[in-house]
């Protein structure tokens, strides 16, 4: 996978996992990690599927309605590759915190749904449920920040209440953080953002 590795300069510190919304590139989130945690690791990814031209992680069938079969198999590949990139890298697997906006936050949260070790925590701005009617891992002692609108036209206010209640369901610890926006990414979201990894990282 098309990808940029920073190594930071505090190895205790969790590696973050950069996934970008449709259209975006591996380029995209390198500010917010800078303002989460300029001494982590990170670790950017670019999804491997175009749609018009725009990279996404994942194929959809129209928006806000996912190809659950690629959904699947995409996230296996990025849990593969999460495991090569730490014998690489030489980052420790079992630290990663993903950002993840949009598509990217889909498929980060869709990581947590398959794999009960694939991520320690995530920061998901903008998510939906990635699959429904499946049996979540245990997810206990993972910890959640999920930030959305309350006028996303794109990402409905009960995605984000389904996300939240399937997550700890599973076990995990969920903050949800409401701003008054639409579908784009704010700076206070990514503040509060900042605020919750503070207090848990």
């Amino acid at each position: 996978m098309n990808h940029i590795f920073q190594k930071g300069n505090d190895q205790s510190k969790p590696t973050l996992l950069l996934l970008h919304g449709t259209g975006g590139t591996e380029r995209d989130l390198l500010p917010l990690a800078e303002k989460i945690d300029p001494e982590a690791n990170v670790l950017s990814v670019r999804g491997n599927i175009l749609e018009n031209g725009m990279p996404r992680f994942f194929k959809r069938l129209a928006e806000g309605v996912f190809d659950e079969e690629d959904l699947t198999f995409r996230t296996k590949e990025l849990n593969e590759f999460l495991n090569e990139a730490a014998e690489k890298y030489e980052f420790d697997r079992n630290n990663i915190i993903a950002i993840g906006y949009s598509n990217g936050a889909n498929i980060a949260a869709s990581l947590m749904f398959h794999y009960q070790d694939a991520l320690k925590a995530a920061i998901l701005h903008h998510p939906m449920v990635p699959r429904r009617g499946i049996e979540l891992p245990n997810l206990t002692g993972k910890n959640v920040f999920i930030a959305a609108g309350s006028n996303d036209p794109i990402c409905p206010a009960q995605e984000s209440e389904d996300l939240k209640s399937l997550l700890e369901k599973a076990g995990a610890s969920v903050v949800l953080h409401w701003e008054n926006m639409g579908h784009q990414l704010t700076y206070s979201e990514v503040e509060t953002a900042e605020k919750w990894y503070q207090n848990f990282s």
